[in-house]
């Protein structure tokens, strides 16, 4: 494995400096829905503003500018989900380099649609990152193209780590940062910044738990693969630590973390509505974590929440909007039995005006085996102003006399 050493801050200036006319400084948005819920100073690290639409574009450009001409002719090629797609297509068409990229069959339309208006030629592979990954290796071994790692490599991490140099430059105070984390380049980079330059920010890594290969391998001090790999949160779903990434962030980051998929969802819808701003599933997974803190031990502030991308399948937005608001308990799902008989139907309807929901979704159903023949189950979907307001909407129907269940005919 790479020692911590190998990757240092005096790297990632000089990463800075080769990246200055090609990368954009990301703004750094002050959030004061975060700070007021956390009872500290919470700031948003807008890479999903970055050229390409991630973080993804420092390290690709680092890397594939260190090229030698001959390297440079026989091309690059990547595997990814998405991000680093981008930013390696863009940086090879920067550079004047053939790329090729292996994507995962299921990555979204407008990464691959993205990837392709850059130049690079796609092929879809495997259903992760991981088994992409093994094709791309094939084809540089077969044909001598360049392998540029979405993450596991010194110039990577020292390009990904010029994120961090900018959030000391824009909040010098900062105490605490927090960063998605699934390969590791960024989380590693920014760790690198932070301990030589303002070695007593507490750094956190935070994964998908449905996705978290992080918190096996430091407790087995080597990387271990990951059991499972199914999340919505794409651009973090890495199977594997690499071997230039896990030393660093096992020696220089504070805490790994993981988050549920319902608190990304709530996170993209948050950073949504309260931040105006669209992020991916992996670049909510940071602010995710803060929310869930919502309540407990006070965080020593400044917080820097860092947004990691932006690149979202807008199908997949309209699936996070929906489901972020029924965690949020913006939407309430019941079912109701009464007699199949007239009338019924338009008196339930008005019962649900009367507690101020409205109804988006009404279903009958008359085939479950949990209602007789002369019944019929009424399965309704309510926009709701949140969790106290649904339950006042339960205990009203309720005291009407109606026998409220759940979705699967369970009770609420």
């Amino acid at each position: 494995m790479t020692d911590p050493a190998g990757v240092t801050v005096e790297d990632v200036r000089a990463a800075q400096t080769l990246l200055a006319e090609v990368i954009r400084p990301t703004p750094l948005k002050f959030n004061r829905a975060l700070a007021d819920r956390l009872g500290t100073d919470v700031y948003l690290k807008c890479e999903n503003l970055q050229r390409a639409g991630s973080f993804k574009i420092r390290g690709a450009y680092t890397r594939m500018s260190r090229l030698t001409p001959e390297e440079r002719e026989r091309g690059v090629v990547a595997a990814s989900a998405g991000n680093h797609a981008q930013g390696v297509a863009l940086a090879a068409q920067l550079l004047g380099i053939r790329s090729k990229v292996y994507m995962p069959v299921r990555a979204p339309m407008p990464k691959l649609a993205a990837t392709k208006a850059y130049g690079a030629q796609i092929e879809q592979v495997g259903q992760t990152l991981d088994e992409s990954l093994v094709a791309a290796r094939a084809w540089a071994e077969e044909t001598g193209a360049i392998l540029i790692h979405p993450f596991d490599h010194v110039d990577v991490v020292a390009g990904q780590g010029t994120c961090g140099l900018e959030i000391l430059d824009q909040c010098p105070d900062v105490r605490t940062v927090v960063v998605g984390l699934g390969g590791g380049g960024i989380l590693a980079g920014i760790a690198v910044v932070m301990r030589a330059l303002k070695p007593d920010v507490r750094i956190i890594g935070v994964q998908a738990e449905q996705a978290a290969a992080y918190p096996t391998s430091l407790a087995a001090g080597h990387p271990v693969a990951a059991e499972k790999m199914s999340t919505m949160a794409d651009g973090i779903a890495v199977g594997l630590p690499g071997d230039v990434t896990f030393p660093l962030v096992r020696d220089l980051v504070d805490e790994v973390v993981t988050v549920s998929e319902a608190s990304l969802s709530r996170a993209a819808l948050f950073l949504l509505e309260r931040a105006k701003l669209v992020v991916e599933p992996a670049g909510a997974a940071a602010t995710a974590y803060l929310l869930d803190r919502v309540g407990g031990e006070p965080m020593e502030g400044p917080v820097v929440s860092v947004l990691s991308g932006g690149n979202i399948d807008p199908l997949l937005m309209l699936r996070i909007i929906r489901h972020g608001m029924t965690v949020a308990g913006r939407y309430l799902q019941f079912s109701v039995v009464v007699p199949d008989s007239p009338g019924n139907l338009a008196a339930l309807l008005t019962d649900c005006a009367e507690t101020d929901a409205n109804v988006l979704d009404v279903e009958h159903v008359r085939t479950s085996h949990e209602i007789t023949v002369d019944q019929v189950e009424i399965a309704l979907v309510l926009e709701t102003k949140g969790p106290e307001h649904q339950e006042k909407v339960l205990q009203a129907l309720r005291a009407k006399g109606y026998d409220v269940r759940g979705p699967a005919s369970q009770p609420v």
